[in-house]
């Protein structure tokens, strides 16, 4: 005992600067280095390929001498990018921080005192380097947590001081990366309404490239927070060294692309700092949101690869547990429904063979009922014209169906039009001596404010409440803050867009921890809220409002680059006009789900579901927990291909998606990836209309996955919109 808690006093044993101290970050095939300078300050000095020999290293830190600099009267400094760069002194270029001291000091700098490594389990450590001014009262820590086996990297940062008075804050970021290469490319992802996660790559140039977000709720509605930097040269699928960046925050965000005189590339990222100055308090520590990060030197296909494997152990909630299928009553009655109508839809759920009727908007408010979108959101009590019996009777209802139970709730927001304003008008984010700012009929509740904040979690502890609970939320935010003034921070209105947030994850840290198997989808007006922050608490995202699949298919390859398949919720819906086999095909490309009039369905188109669902079920632990590879882009060709294998290559899904071609096009051969080269596969087209011919002729047919990788298959070839679902399945 007394041996092992000596190694434990070890393990946790600051380590104390030393000249030419090395400190290196690494995964399993990446390495960040840092070094302290004689100058007592802390620099990066290698980012990229994890070296055999890591005593070389110190090689590179040597290498790079070349450009020295100079300080006046300080001794030479033999590095050239600060590991987390400040403001007001020698800097030239982004800061990470940006500080005002109590005397009106502008500065500041940041000298080594000592780090820690902890090793949290065989695959997970966190290193903490304490920084100090030298003159102030201020630290810094900078916090390094690695994810071996996925080749990840969470880093944030921690703020506090002990001045007299609060110190202002005006930069405070999470991660300063530096990288030197010839060239850089940036790919980013635009978004808006209906036309989320839209990909475009540009090569950097000199100057400052900037991704942000200023809209408070409902970020990225206009630019995702994720990016690819490709060094040299454009990285393709599985070729080229890059970085795949992501940030675990749910308000404005920002990244900096600087690029300096010597052409070398500083990351900036973290919470946006406009309109935001922050008066941090003596003692109190502001801690920065986790930038996460993979490096990859076999393309993006592996960096997704990698992210996906962290965020299913450790970035989503249940990430490696099964996710439910529903049929959401959205499109079919809007909010024209009934106890009757419900009941038989939880019938038609399960004559599809899904998990779960999803009630969605329009069950709620009694003074001004919820009978369309100007009214009632806010009250959260059933509408006694639609559901005399309340929620209580539908549970049953589903009970006795044997399907589960969900509903949508968006309880952030609210209408005018409700008691909850007229008792508290003071509770909404409005601007005094202006006109209230409306935006889809609704306001914004202030989070800042505790009072909201109990309000809020009582939205979802009462319907849990309710009988044996309901099954599944379907939780929405439809609007961003415009004209945004919170009554509860009085004369700290610079601090709204960063406590909204915090308490936001206040409330679903409470319900996480009181509920904490219960599963929930973020929505946000279609895709306008996914991040990593809020999926700490939900187990899937809503991804557009725009459900028709053909645009779908840009959508879902879009998210792919960030997020596991099975956090992606893709309904099939009457939106579009390509099949019912299309777009049930599109959809399993996630994780599934129905928000049709099954009534309405064909007697054919019926039983294609049904047999649709069946397989999915019987696949899901592979499109879940598979390995991803994007096989032909919608953006290179007229189709898309991709496939997922399962961790021990003995099963896979391969899904192919052909796309408004203007003539028949001669579509080559697609080579597989992922399976193993000595195992033999059966292939099977699987999805078929009812007596329809199969698509792929080969189905049936067993090759060798050295065949199928190296020579491939021929999996599309249409005139118009059609989809091939492979399962591959390996055989004795």
């Amino acid at each position: 005992m007394k041996r092992f808690l000596l190694l434990l006093t070890i393990m946790y044993l600051p380590i104390q600067a030393q000249e030419s101290s090395i400190i290196k970050i690494e995964t399993e095939a990446s390495a960040l280095v840092l070094k302290v300078g004689k100058n007592k300050k802390l620099y990066q000095t290698y980012l990229g390929t994890k070296l055999n020999n890591s005593a070389e290293y110190e090689a590179v830190s040597k290498e790079n001498t070349k450009n020295f600099v100079v300080n006046d009267g300080n001794p030479l400094i033999d590095l050239r990018h600060s590991a987390y760069p400040t403001f007001g002194t020698d800097n030239l270029f982004e800061p990470a921080i940006r500080i005002t001291h109590n005397d009106g000091n502008p500065s500041l700098e940041l000298e080594y005192q000592n780090h820690t490594i902890q090793k949290i389990d065989n695959n997970t450590a966190e290193i903490i380097i304490k920084l100090k001014d030298p003159e102030y009262p201020v630290f810094v820590n900078l916090h390094y947590k690695t994810f071996y086996k996925e080749n990840v990297i969470e880093s944030w940062t921690e703020i506090l001081h002990n001045e007299k008075k609060p110190v202002m804050l005006y930069n405070y970021a999470s991660s300063a990366l530096h990288l030197d290469a010839d060239q850089y490319w940036l790919t980013q992802f635009y978004s808006d309404v209906v036309e989320e996660v839209r990909m475009e790559e540009s090569q950097l140039t000199r100057g400052i490239k900037a991704i942000d977000s200023k809209l408070g709720v409902r970020t990225n509605m206009f630019a995702s927070p994720s990016f690819f930097l490709s060094l040299n040269s454009k990285s393709g699928e599985n070729t080229g060294e890059v970085i795949a960046g992501t940030i675990a925050w749910s308000g404005n965000f920002k990244y900096t692309f600087d690029i300096d005189n010597n052409n070398e590339l500083r990351i900036i990222s973290g919470i946006n700092e406009f309109a935001s100055e922050y008066n941090l308090e003596p003692g109190k520590t502001f801690k920065t949101p986790a930038f996460i990060y993979t490096f990859s030197n076999h393309g993006k296909g592996q960096a997704s690869r990698n992210l996906h494997s962290w965020a299913r152990k450790y970035g989503l909630k249940d990430g490696e547990k099964p996710r439910l299928t529903l049929l959401n009553n959205w499109e079919t009655t809007f909010f024209d429904f009934d106890e009757n109508k419900l009941a038989n839809m939880f019938t038609d759920a399960k004559t599809l063979g899904v998990d779960m009727f999803l009630l969605d908007d329009g069950w709620f408010g009694n003074k001004y009922p919820r009978s369309g979108s100007t009214s009632g959101l806010g009250d959260w009590q059933a509408t006694k014209s639609k559901l005399p019996n309340g929620i209580g009777f539908l549970m049953e209802q589903a009970q006795k169906t044997n399907v589960k139970f969900g509903i949508w709730i968006e309880p952030e927001m609210i209408n005018e039009k409700t008691e909850l304003y007229e008792k508290h008008p003071d509770w909404v984010l409005s601007l005094p001596n202006r006109e209230k700012s409306i935006y889809r009929t609704q306001l914004v509740l202030d989070l800042c404010n505790p009072q909201v904040q109990d309000f809020v979690f009582k939205v979802v502890d009462d319907i849990m409440q309710t009988k044996s609970g309901v099954a599944f939320f379907k939780w929405d935010c439809n609007r961003m803050m415009t004209s945004a003034y919170s009554t509860y921070l009085k004369n700290q209105q610079s601090h709204l867009f960063i406590e909204y947030t915090k308490g936001l994850y206040k409330v679903l840290d409470r319900i996480k921890a009181k509920y904490p198997n219960l599963p929930m989808m973020l929505c946000a007006g279609g895709g306008g809220r996914v991040d990593y922050g809020m999926l700490n608490y939900f187990t899937e995202f809503w991804a557009s409002d725009n459900t028709d699949p053909f645009d779908r298919v840009f959508i879902q390859w879009g998210y792919s680059n960030f997020y596991p398949a099975l956090a992606t919720c893709n309904h099939v819906t009457s939106m579009g006009n390509q099949s019912i086999k299309f777009k049930t095909d599109v959809a399993m490309m996630g994780k599934l789900g129905f928000d049709i009039h099954v009534g309405g369905l064909k007697p054919n188109e019926l039983q294609f579901c049904q047999q649709a669902v069946s397989n999915y079920k019987r696949l899901s632990p592979v499109i879940w927990q598979g390995d991803l590879y994007r096989l032909i882009s919608p953006y290179d060709e007229s189709r898309a291909v991709l496939m997922y294998v399962s961790q021990d290559k003995s099963k896979s899904v391969v899904f192919s998606y052909t796309l408004h071609p203007l003539t028949d096009p001669n579509y080559s051969l697609v080579r597989l990836e992922g399976l193993d080269p000595l195992k033999k596969y059966k292939v099977e087209e699987i999805n078929i209309m009812p007596e329809a011919k199969n698509t792929f002729e080969a189905s049936g047919n067993v090759f060798s996955g050295d065949f199928l990788m190296k020579v491939g298959v021929k999996v599309s070839s249409a005139k118009q919109e059609s989809s091939v679902v492979l399962e591959i399945t390996a055989v004795d």
